[in-house]
């Protein structure tokens, strides 16, 4: 495939650039990836031997790049192999060792006309004799219709590239996918709402300034047009955020200042766990909320997992079983909580002789989400009683869980549309390429690879995060929730507009 400006590559990858003495290459590989990324046999033959054009190390060389490119791959770095990568078995190697690990490839072919390749090669101390130079411009000739039959997930000319994590570059660009994602959303747009989930409230300023923040943070996610806002339900920071000693909201108090800041978002946990309060004691709260909000409040509810924090607060950890029963109970007694007049519910876990809540919530049912992934029996309750379910995954795993929920709902003589799919990703977002690059320099943990972070929070350009999402949207997302790992100020909200617009 040739002639594709603007190329995403998956990272990590492996890049095979194929070329004459001259053509380019390093000049190329310099302009788009780190030093660090780039493996050339030239410095390398300078290292095992008497410099550069020491071709008698040449095959010491090529063995130290060869043990070299085994364990970038072993890794899992992109790496960048800069040679003539003219000899079929070499490439034929290296794909072997990039196709164990896991590591999409590419071929980057130079074909410079010879005059150009001598000239830059007249600027050598030691240019290649032209002899010699002719017969490598031939063999790149020659081999160029080959390489589109090797094992090469594309093969470019020497194009603008940059990589991406996986999860944005499979759906940014026709190079590495059957359709552009994002031109596809321009051409025949679909709809898709946005949420906002705020995980995590160690800002700067402490806490004496989190109430600043958190009012402008909510006035620009209404600004950049979020739908909802979201905020987990603990009660000390969980391991994947932070220490326990680090700040965190109670979520309801937290929804209720928000409904006192904003006029349009919807406002919900993310999930609330069913064993952190008497269940007709939420729905309670959750009417309360409603009423406040003039009808705006979600209930997120799953069946908990944090056992240090219920061993921290005193609370009974029930075996998985009956927190399962519990939830259960909790979706069918919220509804009559919150409906009309004052009926008895028995449940497996749960006994309430009158069922009831004044004022009662604005909307006629407050919309139940039921978080996790589990097939067998979390997305079966979703598709039983709930109104949406959350998925965290891409959109493998996305599409293989809806068609789970579908069949649950199937099963329970439920419309499919009945459930609401809501997905939970973290999500960083640039505008452009370097500004991605330098936001991830910037956030990852000083011990944290540039790659593995950006893989872990989705780092992507607008344009990116557009076929990302669109990608989604037709694996079945009605809503994608976002947490941004750069949130603190309303910076990362106003660069999220740009997507959450590409969708209205």
């Amino acid at each position: 495939m040739t002639g594709v400006s603007d190329v995403v590559l998956p990272s990590p990858c492996l890049v095979v650039l194929v070329g004459a003495s001259g053509a380019g290459k390093s000049s190329w590989a310099a302009e788009h990836f780190a030093p660090d990324q780039v493996v050339s046999s030239d410095r390398l033959r300078a290292v095992v031997g008497e410099g550069e054009e020491d071709l008698s190390a040449s095959e010491d060389a090529f063995a130290l790049l060869d043990q070299i490119v085994g364990h970038r791959a072993r890794r899992r770095l992109t790496t960048v192999i800069d040679t003539l990568g003219l000899d079929p078995d070499r490439r034929a190697g290296w794909l072997r060792v990039a196709r164990a690990h896991g590591l999409a490839t590419a071929a980057v072919v130079f074909a410079t006309p010879v005059g150009e390749c001598r000239t830059r090669n007249s600027a050598r101390g030691k240019p290649m004799p032209d002899a010699i130079l002719s017969q490598q411009v031939k063999r790149v000739a020659e081999q160029r219709s080959a390489l589109d039959d090797e094992d090469f997930d594309v093969v470019l000319d020497p194009v603008v590239v940059r990589t991406a994590p996986a999860s944005v570059a499979r759906t940014a660009t026709a190079a590495t996918a059957a359709t552009n994602h994002a031109d596809r959303q321009t051409e025949a747009p679909v709809g898709l709402r946005f949420g906002l989930q705020i995980p995590v409230w160690s800002w700067p300023g402490g806490a004496a300034e989190i109430r600043t923040r958190l009012r402008a943070i909510a006035a620009a996610a209404e600004e950049a047009g979020f739908d909802s806002i979201w905020v987990m339900d603990h009660f000390r920071q969980i391991p994947m955020f932070g220490g326990a000693w680090q700040d965190m909201l109670e979520s309801w108090t937290t929804l209720a200042f928000l409904a006192g800041v904003t006029e349009r978002v919807r406002l919900g946990t993310l999930v609330t766990g069913i064993t952190y309060r008497n269940v007709a004691h939420l729905g309670k709260i959750a009417a309360t909320l409603d009423v406040l909000s003039g009808g705006r409040a979600r209930c997120g509810l799953g069946v908990g997992w944090y056992a240090a924090e219920h061993e921290a607060y005193g609370w009974p950890f029930p075996p998985v079983t009956e927190r399962y029963a519990l939830l259960e109970d909790a979706l069918q007694l919220l509804p009559l909580l919150w409906g009309k007049g004052a009926p008895a519910f028995e449940g497996r876990m749960i006994t309430v002789p009158e069922a009831m809540s004044y004022p009662r919530p604005i909307q006629d049912r407050i919309p139940i989400l039921v978080g996790g992934n589990g097939e067998r029996r979390t997305l079966r309750l979703a598709a039983t009683y709930a109104d949406a379910c959350n998925i965290i995954g891409e959109i493998d795993v996305v599409a293989r869980k809806v068609a789970a929920l579908h069949a649950h709902c199937d099963a329970a003589g439920r419309d499919r549309d009945a459930v609401e799919v809501t997905q939970l990703s973290t999500t960083l977002v640039g505008r452009d390429g370097t500004e991605v690059q330098a936001l991830v320099e910037r956030l990852r943990p000083r011990k944290r690879h540039a790659e593995r972070y950006a893989a872990a929070v989705n780092a992507g350009t607008v344009a990116d995060q557009i076929g990302r999402f669109r990608a989604l949207a037709d694996a079945g997302v009605a809503t994608a929730i976002v947490s941004l790992p750069d949130l603190g100020d309303t910076a990362p909200l106003e660069r999220f507009a740009g997507v959450i617009s590409a969708f209205r």
